[in-house]
């Protein structure tokens, strides 16, 4: 049997071997590149394959491959078969066409392809119009994450679009931030983050349903199908009537198959009010007064998801007005704000965050936004524009506010520019928001009231304490409205660093973050474990979501 086995696999490579022999000879014939599409991996596009439809293809023996701008790749079998004749002289009015030759059993690998490619043009261009009608009844039917857990169990169809509708309704409606599909040896799994923390919506995907699903979400995105052992960017764009959401998708190859997360951008999801952010009264006075100024580096500061960039997003909505002109270089453009000219970094073009901020610089601007800070030659030109007439908002990667100045020193800016040119440092946290249905008032004994008493006291003469005086302390509970989680929604918590003539000064002698801590402290400064803490006694959100953010706390 086994013989029999071994013999059969010979004769099948000796027969693929003879016919790629043939292209070879063909492709000679024609004087044409030749190119197997079995051993190599296909290079096939959605967007180039949707050119010729399938019959068409088939009877011509042929498939377009590739399309980058005007130049198409189409993979053929005999160039000079009247049926293949035709369609490349079509093909060549609209595009710079390269032929090669394949085999007949290369093409018949290709034109499986086919079935990735829908009659919906909008569909696979980037832009998705799921069925309204059905998305509310989805939107109705999900209220926590165990209905959606139910929803995707019981469904019994068979379309793969579908079952990616209910993923994304799901998501919608469960107001998650990202949506993650994990692959494993056993079985795949679905997680939803919501309010910052990841959670487990689904884990029984079997793998040619879950590959289904990866393959969909690649075809919206315009991402290449055959390529699975390299990471990949794309998007995409949900159409509703009331708005449109993006959907940026990154696709890492794992060890048991593709791992792909979904950014939502809701612009719903989005506070652009400056007053709507989680200030207090005397923070917002002083960030008021900073972003007025008609120049100077205000900084956000914190990790990844922390919501740096929809802060300054509502900075250029409190800033803008007609007569003034506001730019940002972005690194992606998460939403898209009236009114004022965003651009994205391309690497491609070299338009980085440096290139593009010198660019920006002569088209005469008032207000700057720059995503990130993330090199000396960033920072310089940032910092120049300070000093030379431009407010100027950028984000960087710290702990904390005062970390930002031996941060920039640490990438090469210059402590005499650095001290006069920067104005203001934020940090930030998201803080989840206790659910107003269920959240339950705890029992304050005297010792810790005596203990919240006195960091009351230690607080800076700033903070208005009779707004504290009556305190409460709430913690989480769960009901149907919050999906069991005991939260809904997220506010921030703050710290600001502002940069007056003491700490101007300290900055020229390169100070040790300890140093400046002193002086912020002289200043006033609340840091964001305070404003945490204050937000707790004001029942906002609890103490053990300030303790995760921001490390335990001694007042409780």
């Amino acid at each position: 049997m086994f013989q029999t086995k071994d013999l059969d696999e010979q004769l099948a490579k000796q027969r693929k071997l003879a016919e790629e022999n043939d292209a070879k000879r063909r492709a000679n014939q024609f004087s044409l590149s030749y190119l197997d599409l079995i051993s190599v991996k296909v290079p096939t596009e959605i967007k180039a394959m949707k050119l010729v439809p399938e019959q068409e293809a088939r009877k011509a023996f042929l498939v377009p491959l590739q399309l980058l701008r005007k130049k198409l790749l189409v993979a053929c079998f005999n160039p000079e078969k009247p049926e293949a004749k035709k369609i490349i002289e079509d093909l060549k009015k609209n595009y710079e066409v390269q032929i090669v030759i394949t085999s007949l059993t290369g093409l018949q690998h290709a034109w499986s392809y086919y079935q990735y490619v829908v009659d919906d043009a909008k569909e696979i261009s980037g832009r998705v119009e799921i069925d309204e009608q059905n998305l509310q009844t989805l939107l109705a039917s999900i209220k926590n994450l165990q209905s959606f857990t139910t929803t995707i169990k019981d469904f019994k169809g068979s379309l793969v679009s579908q079952i990616s509708e209910i993923i994304l309704a799901g998501a919608l409606a469960l107001k998650a931030s990202d949506i993650h599909l994990e692959p494993s040896a056993e079985a795949n799994k679905l997680r939803l983050r919501i309010d910052g923390l990841l959670h487990t919506a689904y884990e029984e995907f079997s793998h040619p349903t879950y590959h289904s699903i990866v393959t969909r979400i690649k075809l919206l995105s315009n991402l290449k199908l055959n390529i699975i052992d390299e990471p990949q960017d794309g998007r995409f764009t949900i159409d509703l009537k009331d708005r449109d959401i993006e959907i940026r998708t990154s696709v890492i190859p794992s060890e048991y198959g593709e791992t792909i997360v979904l950014r939502l951008l809701d612009p719903l999801a989005l506070k652009v009010n400056l007053e709507d952010l989680g200030w207090r009264e005397d923070d917002l006075e002083i960030v008021k007064a900073g972003i007025k100024k008609p120049n100077g580096l205000i900084l956000n500061t914190g990790p990844t998801g922390s919501g740096k960039t929809t802060t300054l997003y509502a900075f250029l909505k409190f800033v803008f007005k007609p007569e003034i002109k506001i730019i940002t270089v972005e690194d992606p453009i998460e939403y898209h704000l009236p009114g004022i000219s965003q651009t994205q970094v391309d690497s491609d073009a070299n338009y980085t965050f440096a290139s593009g901020l010198r660019s920006i610089l002569r088209q005469d601007p008032n207000v700057i936004l720059v995503g990130e800070i993330r090199d000396r030659e960033t920072a310089e030109i940032a910092m120049n524009a300070a000093l030379t007439g431009h407010i100027v908002f950028s984000t960087l990667h710290t702990n904390d506010a005062i970390g930002a100045i031996p941060r920039l020193i640490d990438l090469g800016a210059k402590p005499q520019i650095l001290g006069p040119a920067l104005s203001l440092v934020i940090a930030q946290r998201l803080a989840r928001v206790l659910c107003l249905y269920c959240k339950t008032q705890k029992i304050i004994d005297e010792k810790t009231k005596i203990k919240i008493n006195a960091f009351l006291n230690s607080l800076p003469k700033r903070v208005n304490k009779e707004n504290y005086k009556n305190f409460s302390i709430f913690e989480t509970k769960g009901c149907d409205l919050c999906g069991g989680l005991g939260y809904r929604g997220r506010t921030s918590i703050f710290e600001l660093f502002l940069v007056d003539e003491k700490i101007e000064q300290k900055i020229y002698q390169n100070p040790t973050e300890i140093e400046l801590m002193n002086l912020a402290k002289e200043q006033g400064m609340t840091t964001m474990q305070e404003d945490g803490i204050l937000k707790v006694l004001k029942g906002i959100t609890s103490k053990d979501e300030i303790e995760r953010l921001t490390g335990p706390t001694t007042c409780f």
